[in-house]
């Protein structure tokens, strides 16, 4: 996506400003290149933008989608692959080291004969301990077990910062993973649906045989898991459901939720998931765990063990035989997300040791690759966004000035993490070697649970960081009041060896980066956590009721949209992110209007300073997604598909309707009364 080779940003920019009266450039400009012209900007702005690319760039048959994401991921995983390699040539390494530890991963990630010849055996420990259970008691200990070596089966489990106390730590359980993702994947009526059940049927069936059942004890098997998994998904909650914090905050005493589940011991279950003297516990959907209490006494511990070892394999299986792993990519990436070839090996392992050893490489990721004076570049963005956000809120005619003053202490607190953390993890007791990939990735798995379980009780550590600087997205933690912008979001692609105009930095970083994530304290669940991080309520009765009515109205803009025949975005569940994209945008254009660029009214390739920042917009998500994994991420992904992440924010903002003369009655065209302010 935003890819700039290693020269200075602050040179580059330098050069920019003072060639900002050429009006044409005399390089490639992606903003005019990527357009389809044949398509009305009124119409559909997004493939106006984003279809002249589309076309000329189908989607691989290994992806799920293609677009800016694939393209800036192909970037990185280059220069990740070009650390890996260097790290398995130096097999002198010193023992420890971290070109030690990510030249051994990968390189055992390579060692397909290895891996063929190990079969299941990487797993022998642990099928030994399911194969142990005995009763209930036994069965949770060793669902607690499995849990801290990476697979996650029957319930959700983590320490995090307690919600109403964000200074502590808690320990939150949650409904669990289901096999086919989302709840409804099990209930739906469709022919979609339907078919994708019977799929998971047969891949239960082929999993049962390959890990070594017949073929009459691998369908009984196969038959209990989905009956299993069928009752776990109905006592699950909805995604628009988990949306609400209060009402996914159940904070009880460990002997009150026992309570609600006699069948369970919890002050058995926590020492084996590492936690010692725990007072309280915080529980999502107490729903979940009455039916819990009674899925572990209805079905039969052979029932059980079944079930615990597809969860095992099926999690591990991309680091297994080929069989096995050819089996898991059936059904989740070709039934599930249409995807018709696996990825290249040396992806797919270059993607696993990032996952799993990123803090290591992102050290030499920022020293090898990382731009010069990027870090600097992104402060200035996101200081620049802040400071248009303080004046939008001040400005603001629905809101009282008591609630202003709370939402600008709020706004002033928001800490930015940008670009790598000051202070790596200390990954030293991870040991990694050439002997086996899935002993690898669990042993890794094994350091990340027990770093994580090991801070309850401890000082919250505010300086940690969630994302590694090589991961092109970010985030905003309510907890903390902060964003994490990592380095890599600097690049753009198609301005390799210059600096991207204002416009572009403005309509990609400013908007769909910092103006998006700052927008996320205050969507429509940020908005319920102060400036230190606690849920609590800010606001007056009247305001609130005021923001609740303008989030209906985008959740009513999005529950309009059809990505597929029949199937529509779901406005609720999206909210958050529509509402952070349409702060995100207005933010993003605000800033804008303050520099040079705009204020010169220069045209780039025949665009103005506008046009320029709304196609810059379009092209921050330029995305093509197979008709399969689109199904997918309407019923799973709190995002709306990409095309409406553009459309449907735009379509509220009048200088968008200016900059392309869209009027009314044009699908673009959102009528004054219908149009959506908030921030």
């Amino acid at each position: 996506m935003r890819i700039i080779h290693k020269i200075s940003l602050i040179a580059l920019s330098a050069a920019f400003i003072a060639s900002c009266t050429n009006k044409e450039t005399t390089f490639s400009d992606p903003l005019a290149t990527n357009r389809d012209t044949t398509v009305s900007p009124a119409e559909n702005f997004f493939l106006y933008a984003n279809g002249g690319w589309i076309k000329k760039n189908p989607i691989p048959g290994s992806e799920r989608s293609n677009g800016i994401f694939r393209t800036i991921g192909d970037t990185i995983n280059a220069q990740v692959k070009s650390i890996c390699e260097k790290s398995a040539k130096n097999t002198g390494a010193a023992k420890g080291s971290n070109e030690q530890k990510i030249g051994d991963f990968y390189a055992s990630g390579m060692d397909t004969v290895a891996i063929e010849k190990a079969g299941l055996s990487p797993l022998n420990a642990e099928i030994k301990k399911i194969d142990a259970i005995t009763g209930i008691p036994s069965l949770m200990a060793t669902i607690a077990y499995l849990h801290t070596i990476g697979t996650h089966p029957a319930f959700s489990f983590y320490v995090g910062q307690d919600d109403k106390l964000s200074s502590k730590y808690a320990l939150f359980f949650g409904q669990g993973r289901l096999g086919m993702g989302n709840r409804d994947n099990y209930f739906n009526t469709d022919k979609e649906a339907v078919s994708l059940r019977a799929a998971y049927v047969k891949y239960l069936i082929q999993m049962q045989e390959l890990m070594g059942s017949n073929a009459a004890t691998a369908q009984k098997d196969a038959l209990a898991i989905m009956q299993l998994e069928t009752e776990l998904a109905g006592a699950s909650r909805k995604n628009e459901s988990l949306r609400d914090p209060n009402k996914n905050y159940n904070k009880m005493t460990v002997a009150q939720f026992g309570t609600t589940t006699p069948n369970i011991n919890w002050e058995n279950v926590l020492p084996e998931l590492g936690i010692t003297k725990a007072d309280s516990v915080i529980v999502g959907q107490p729903e979940y765990y009455v039916a819990l209490n009674k899925v572990v006494k209805n079905y039969t511990i052979e029932d059980w063990k079944a079930y615990l070892k597809f969860s095992l394999v099926n999690a591990e299986a991309p680091y297994l035989s080929k069989s096995i792993n050819d089996a898991n990519f059936h059904f989740y990436g070709a039934v599930m997300n249409g995807i018709t070839k696996p990825r290249p090996r040396w992806k797919k392992v270059v993607e696993q040791t990032n996952s799993s050893l990123g803090e290591l490489i992102g050290q030499i990721y920022v020293k090898d690759y990382l731009p010069a004076g990027s870090k600097e570049k992104l402060l200035e963005i996101g200081k620049n966004i802040s400071n248009v956000y303080a004046d939008h809120i001040k400005n603001l005619d629905w809101m009282s000035e008591a609630t202003k003053q709370k939402a600008l202490l709020k706004l002033s607190k928001i800490i930015m993490k940008v670009g790598y953390p000051d202070k790596w993890k200390d990954m030293s007791a991870l040991t990694i070697s050439r002997s086996s990939y899935c002993a690898n990735v669990i042993a890794a798995d094994k350091w990340e649970y027990k770093d994580m379980a090991a801070k309850y009780g401890k000082t919250v550590n505010r300086t940690e960081w969630d994302m590694f600087p090589q991961t092109y997205n970010a985030y905003y933690n309510p907890s903390n009041n902060e964003i994490v912008v990592p380095a890599c979001n600097i690049l753009v692609p198609g301005f390799e060896g210059r600096m991207p105009d204002d416009a572009v930095l403005y309509g990609i970083i400013g908007s769909s980066i910092f103006g998006h994530e700052i927008t996320h304290g205050f969507d429509d669940q940020g908005s319920q956590y102060d400036e230190k991080g606690n849920l609590n309520n800010w606001w007056t009765d009247d305001d609130l009721a005021k923001f609740n009515a303008k989030t209906k109205l985008i959740v009513n803009q999005f529950n309009k949209f059809e990505p597929l025949p029949g199937k529509f975005v779901n406005g609720n569940a999206t909210q958050g992110e529509n509402i952070a994209d349409l702060g995100g945008l207005v933010m993003g254009y605000e800033a804008f209007k303050q520099t040079t660029q705009f204020n010169n009214k220069e045209k780039i390739s025949g665009l103005t300073p506008q046009q320029r920042f709304f196609l810059a917009y379009g092209y921050a998500w330029l995305s093509n997604t197979k008709k399969e994994a689109l199904a997918q991420q309407i019923m799973n992904d709190y995002h709306s598909p990409e095309q409406y992440r553009v459309n449907g924010p735009l379509a509220n903002i009048k200088e968008f309707h200016e900059a392309f003369k869209i009027k009314p009655g044009s699908k673009m065209y959102q009528p004054d009364s219908l149009r959506v302010v908030i921030w």
